[in-house]
């Protein structure tokens, strides 16, 4: 099918869906809230192509002024120039159209599941990790996301040896998923008497949330144990066995809640990361067959792969996939200059997929 076949077909989708809105009242929640959300994917597009059909037909009839306006020196002249700024804008609004068409993520507009783990470093590691739980939750309420913490593993000074939570909002997985991976810190520690820089890491995974009818577990490859909870939660978590394991057999997944007082929700919430980790693994799986074509990939999604680097004597944080550094250090911890990296990873992966044709 050739792409103007492609885009007809397009244009036509958008009449029929507005055609299906316009009957609202026969439409079930699901339908509207369904065809509502395709709309709202359509229109940027078909608003595009109808742009630069527009543009080109303009030029069309300049050229065709040109050529008809033998001997009227003042008509020739408009209509050349006309021809010219024509010509200067096409381009720009097609290589705009061609990212627009690019295939989407099926997974970009999913909440997303954010793992946050110390990694080498001790203590440093665990207060790094807290930093950026703490980056990620502030990057959040800025874009007005939901930000739920399901779990913290604390250790005595504030770090945080494992944290958990669930964003959920617009586009959250398509603004995130560039963020799986090591991120690696290079400062003085607070404990450090003799003011040397360490270096100390923690690992990133953010993961598409998976709804029931992505994942279907069979019931006899988990096994779950339950325990007592430990730690801070109230007197009921330390006494009653409320605390949940679980284990996948036939993958080794293993996910323990224990924030919650009760078993059951505990259970609930484990079930629902157990969901999203074995979606990823399909997902990595699909996606490590698909870069095997291709010469480069921005988002690898491998989670030993050290990304990003966050110099605090420099001020600097540099991307190391790109070779993107950004001299806003303070900025990007508080959650406000993070979008400045973010930007510059879609737009290096929106390059790379033109530039192959993908």
């Amino acid at each position: 099918m050739s792409i103007d076949s492609s885009m007809d077909k397009m244009l036509q989708r958008r009449q029929e869906v507005e055609a299906q809105l316009s009957r609202s009242a026969e439409l079930s929640n699901k339908q509207l809230a369904d065809f509502s959300r395709e709309l709202s994917e359509l229109r940027p597009v078909c608003d595009q192509i109808e742009l630069v059909r527009q543009l080109e037909g303009e030029l069309e009839d300049a050229l065709t002024m040109v050529a008809e306006a033998a001997g009227d020196v003042e008509i020739q002249a408009m209509a050349e120039a006309e021809v010219t700024l024509l010509k200067d804008k096409i381009p720009a609004e097609k290589e705009q159209l061609q990212l627009l068409l690019l295939p989407k993520d099926k997974d970009d507009s999913r909440n997303a599941i954010l793992e946050v783990r110390a990694g080498t470093g001790g203590d440093e590691a665990a207060l790094f990790g807290a930093n950026l739980f703490g980056m990620y939750q502030r990057f959040a309420a800025k874009n007005g996301w939901r930000f739920e913490v399901m779990e913290v593993s604390e250790t005595g000074i504030g770090g945080y040896k494992e944290a958990t939570a669930t964003i959920s909002g617009t586009d959250v997985f398509a603004r995130l998923k560039f963020e799986s991976g090591v991120h690696r810190v290079q400062r003085v520690p607070e404990t450090e008497a003799g003011g040397r820089i360490h270096t100390s890491a923690a690992t990133v995974a953010v993961l598409p949330e998976a709804e029931d009818v992505d994942i279907e577990i069979d019931e006899s490859d988990l096994r779950i144990d339950v325990f007592r909870a430990s730690g801070p939660g109230g007197q009921s978590v330390n006494t009653t066995d409320s605390a949940v394991r679980i284990t996948h057999v036939p993958t080794g997944i293993v996910v323990s809640q224990q924030d919650e007082k009760s078993q059951h929700k505990n259970r609930a919430k484990a079930m629902k990361i157990l969901r999203a980790r074995l979606y990823d693994a399909e997902r990595a799986r699909v996606e490590s067959e698909r870069a095997a074509a291709r010469k480069g990939q921005v988002g690898s999604g491998d989670r030993s792969e050290r990304i990003r680097t966050y110099n605090f004597p420099q001020g600097r944080v540099t991307d190391h996939r790109i070779n993107f550094t950004l001299y806003k250090l303070d900025r990007v911890m508080a959650g406000e200059s993070l979008d400045e990296v973010i930007d510059a990873l879609v737009s290096e992966d929106q390059a790379q997929r033109l530039a192959e044709g993908i």
